[in-house]
């Protein structure tokens, strides 16, 4: 089984720039990529960025300006900085990883979501 735990999450102010977590744990051979969606009310999920094990990165080209992705391999740990929030920005946010617990199996994981409010 593999986990991923979000935090970081909350009411923030806008033009705020709060850092969002995810940590993988559980049996884990490897971690292929990790990425960060959002759900905003009354609307899809969508992707806001995502990282490969070698550090490549894909945004959502509308946010590209305004979040980062990173990573920590060590920690299996991905990270999304995001910069003068708008409260369009509102939204929960979920964590999503494709990881090998074995060299041979392939899993797709999804956190459980942290929602970020952003006021005006």
């Amino acid at each position: 089984q593999v986990q991923l735990v979000e935090s970081g999450g909350g009411l923030v102010q806008a033009e705020g720039s709060p850092r969002l977590s995810c940590a993988a744990s559980g049996s884990i051979f490897k971690i292929a990529d990790m990425g960060w969606y959002r759900q905003a009310p009354g609307k899809q999920r969508e992707l806001v960025a995502r990282i490969t094990s070698g550090d490549s990165t894909n945004y959502a080209a509308s946010l590209k300006a305004r979040f980062t992705i990173s990573s920590d391999n060590a920690k299996n740990t991905v990270y999304l900085q995001m910069n003068s929030l708008k409260p369009e920005d509102t939204a929960v946010y979920y964590c999503n990883a494709n990881v090998k617990p074995t060299p041979w199996r392939s899993v797709e994981v999804w956190g459980q979501g942290t929602l970020v409010t952003v006021s005006s």
